[in-house]
C-alpha cells in the first residue's frame, strides 16, 4: 500500500483550497498552512478515495471531500495539542502549532481550519448541490458533539479514572473512529452509492477499523518510539487515560486490533469494485510503527 501518491494529491489540492480562502490575517494564514501542511500519513482522505475505488468511481469526484476532511483532522490536532487539552510539544515530528505560533493563534487557526472546510465542501463543483449538502451534514456530525467532539469530553471527563471495554470503545468511536468512519461514507456519497447493503458493508468496515486504529494508537504510546512517533511517547501513560493496553493487557490488545482488522476485510466481500486497497489499509493499520 502506498499512501505517497495520495500525500501528494492532497498536498498539491490543499494548497489550492487555503489560497482560495479568504484569510484576513496573514500570521493567522501561516498558521493554518502550518497546521495543515506540516506532514501526516493523510490516511483519511486515503479512505475516502480507496472508497471510490471500491465502488467504481473515479477519485476526483472526491477531491474537495478529502480536503475537507483532512482540514477537520489537522484542526482537531492542533486543538488536542493545546495546553488545556493534551498538552503537547510535538506534533508530526515538528513544534506543535501553539509552539509554533502561540495559544491564540493556534485556536484561531483551528478555528478557521473548521469553518473554511465547510467553505471548501460548499464551493465542490465536482458533485451536485445535494451531494454538496449530504457531505457537509456527515461531516458536520462527525466532526462535532455527536462524535469526535463528544468523544474528546468523554476521554477529558475519564482521565485517571477506570473504564469498561464498552466505555472504552463508545469513547473511541465517537473520538478517533469518527473521522474515519465519515471517510469511508463522504467516499459513498461522492460516488453515488445508493445500495443499502453496499452502504452497510462499508460502515461495518469503517467502523471497524477506526476502533483498530485508535487500540494501535494505544499500543504506539507503550511501545513506540518518539523520533518514529512524531509526538511524545508515553504521553497518555502519563495522562493515566483510560487505553486498551491497560484494560486488555499488551498481547490482549494485539489480538483485539487483529480480530477487528479481521471483522473490516470479511465485510468487504460483495462490494463491486477494486478492494484490494480497503483492505491492505485495514491491514496496514496494526502493522504501522507511527
Amino acid at each position: 500500500m502506498n499512501l505517497q501518491p495520495v500525500q501528494e494529491r492532497i498536498a498539491k489540492l490543499a494548497e489550492q483550497r487555503l489560497a482560495a480562502l479568504d484569510v484576513a490575517d496573514d500570521r493567522l494564514a501561516e498558521a493554518m498552512h502550518y497546521a495543515l501542511m506540516n506532514g501526516g500519513k493523510r490516511l483519511r482522505p486515503f479512505l475516502i478515495y480507496a472508497t471510490m475505488d471500491a465502488l467504481n468511481a473515479s477519485q476526483a469526484l472526491a477531491d474537495s471531500a478529502a480536503v475537507a476532511l483532512e482540514m477537520i483532522h489537522s484542526y482537531s490536532l492542533v486543538h488536542d495539542d493545546l495546553p488545556a487539552m493534551d498538552d503537547d510539544d510535538l506534533r508530526r515530528g515538528k513544534p506543535t502549532c501553539h509552539i509554533a505560533y502561540d495559544e491564540a493563534t493556534a485556536i484561531l487557526a483551528g478555528d478557521a481550519l473548521l469553518n473554511g472546510a465547510y467553505e471548501v465542501l460548499a464551493a465542490a463543483q465536482e458533485v451536485s448541490p445535494q451531494q454538496r449538502l449530504e457531505l457537509i451534514t456527515v461531516l458536520g456530525r462527525a466532526a462535532g458533539s455527536a462524535g469526535m467532539v463528544g468523544g474528546q469530553a468523554i476521554d477529558i471527563l475519564h482521565v485517571g479514572k477506570e473504564l469498561t471495554l464498552e466505555q472504552l470503545e463508545r469513547m473511541h468511536l465517537h473520538k478517533t473512529g469518527a473521522l474515519i468512519r465519515v471517510a469511508v461514507q463522504m467516499g459513498a456519497i461522492c460516488a453515488g452509492a445508493s445500495d443499502p447493503q453496499t452502504i452497510k458493508a462499508l460502515d461495518t468496515y469503517a467502523r471497524a477499523v477506526g476502533l483498530a486504529f485508535q487500540v494501535q494508537d494505544d499500543i504506539l504510546d507503550i511501545e513506540g518510539d518518539t523520533a518514529v512517533l512524531g509526538k511524545q511517547q508515553g504521553a497518555d501513560e502519563a495522562l493515566n487515560k483510560p487505553t486498551y493496553p491497560a484494560l486488555l493487557g499488551l498481547e490482549g490488545a494485539r489480538k483485539k486490533a487483529a480480530d477487528l482488522v479481521e471483522e473490516a476485510v470479511a465485510s468487504l466481500s460483495g462490494l463491486p469494485g477494486d478492494t484490494s486497497t480497503l483492505e491492505a489499509l485495514a491491514r496496514y493499520i496494526i502493522t504501522r510503527d507511527h
